[in-house]
């Protein structure tokens, strides 16, 4: 039978739901519930599936969505979900083509990079990917951290207060707390309103199991909302009647240094919790060393996370800025065909200009490796002892090491 890639039709969407969850190892059939809740916050238009006959055998979903480069602007992405391939019929060349039909829509949309978070490795570099951001996950023994549980927290000095509140307050007090992280954090992708209420319980699918976490806020002396900790806690206690409690950090966000520090504080203090699990964070998050013994701290995570593929050279590198002043001409290669070309980057911290050129190359590079340069995270020199970027005139590779790179790494705090 014909494999018919086609965008799906609302009496087409449960067929395609159920794809989506055979893609990713759920064999249950998606519930009714779940169907209309999703369904109501889904742009069809920007939902595909390959069909054989009725059954959808591959699916792949987009939508709109803000990247925060650095700098502090934001630029239009198309955020890329939802991608499958039944076991069925690997290897046929589905996924190349839904990709492409969706690269090239955000192209013509005006879209300026897409985005993804990977599920493997290896899938995505050939479809122009690199690895823009990468996270950590620390397990705290609190027992060890070092910390004077007597103090409060925050102290008197900070001048601030925390204070649990529930899911409604946080639908309030969230999303403003979140464009002052985005403004100050490369990486940090947009927050719809849907997204703040279905991680705070509102709207989602019985299935799902939702369990109210605890919400804890850090107000400024100011009385300003600074931060936000999201957190579960297991009940586990020893023979000896010793609590061992697990706390798990759903989402620590802060737009201050000191309301951070502060609900790290908060959450390894908790009576009774003895391990604290950060979630996903920076790689160089302020947690292990704030402890006075960062030992306490073990990696149990550390992975690449945001995926960048830039569709427009020009408006990308004209959106962020640049730590030092640098005059590069890079030729970009793209075998999609989407943005190659040559291009002189003239940068500074104030800003850029980008326009093609006929001038020499002075670094010659990948798209996808121009994906994973982006947002600062990672070194030119790296990537040029890497092979996979060349250096046509002496010096340029630490020229645009010293322009592209930033003081604290890149970051995305969410899943999509």
């Amino acid at each position: 039978m014909n494999l018919d890639l086609r965008t799906v039709s609302e009496s087409e969407y449960p067929e395609w739901l159920r794809a989506v969850g055979t893609g990713f190892l759920r064999a249950a059939a998606p519930a009714e519930d779940e169907i209309k809740v999703r369904l109501a916050h889904t742009d069809l238009s920007r939902v595909r599936g390959v069909f054989e006959g009725e059954r959808c055998v591959a699916t792949f979903r987009s939508f709109a969505q803000e990247l925060t480069v650095v700098g502090g602007a934001t630029v239009p992405a198309d955020a890329i979900s939802a991608v499958t391939v039944t076991p069925t019929h690997r290897r046929r060349g589905l996924l190349g083509r839904m990709m492409a039909a969706d690269l090239a829509a955000a192209k013509e949309r005006g879209d300026v990079v897409a985005t993804l978070i990977a599920a493997e490795y290896p899938i995505y570099g050939r479809y122009g990917f690199g690895p823009a951001t990468w996270t950590t996950e620390w397990e705290v023994d609190v027992t060890r951290a070092g910390l004077d549980l007597r103090r409060p927290v925050p102290s008197e000095a900070d001048g601030g207060r925390i204070d649990l509140v529930d899911g409604a307050e946080v639908r309030k007090l969230g999303p403003a707390l979140h464009d002052r992280l985005a403004a100050r954090t490369p990486g940090v992708i947009s927050r719809d309103q849907r997204w703040w209420e279905f991680n705070t319980g509102v709207g989602v699918p019985a299935a799902d199991g939702w369990k109210d976490p605890f919400y804890a806020v850090y107000r400024g002396a100011d009385g300003e909302v600074d931060g936000l900790a999201v957190y579960r806690a297991d009940d586990n206690w020893g023979d000896a009647k010793q609590p061992l409690n697990k706390a798990t950090v759903k989402t620590l966000i802060a737009a201050t240094p000191a309301a951070e520090r502060a609900l790290w504080r908060f959450v390894c203090s908790i009576d009774w919790i003895t391990t604290v699990r950060s979630g996903y964070r920076a790689p160089d998050d302020l947690l292990p060393l704030l402890l006075p013994d960062p030992r306490a701290a073990r990696i149990v995570t550390q992975v690449d996370w945001l995926w960048l593929r830039i569709l427009d050279v020009p408006r990308a590198l004209e959106a962020r800025t640049y730590a030092a002043e640098a005059t590069l001409v890079l030729d970009v290669q793209d075998t999609a065909g989407l943005t190659a070309g040559r291009f002189r980057l003239d940068a500074s911290p104030a800003g850029a200009s980008c326009v093609p050129t006929t001038e020499s190359a002075d670094l010659t590079l990948d798209v996808r490796e121009l994906g994973t340069l982006y947002l600062g995270d990672e070194s030119v020199l790296r990537l040029r002892d890497l092979g996979r970027v060349e250096e046509s005139r002496a010096g340029a590779a630490v020229a645009a090491d010293a322009a592209l790179r930033t003081g604290r790494r890149a970051w995305c705090p969410d899943m999509f």
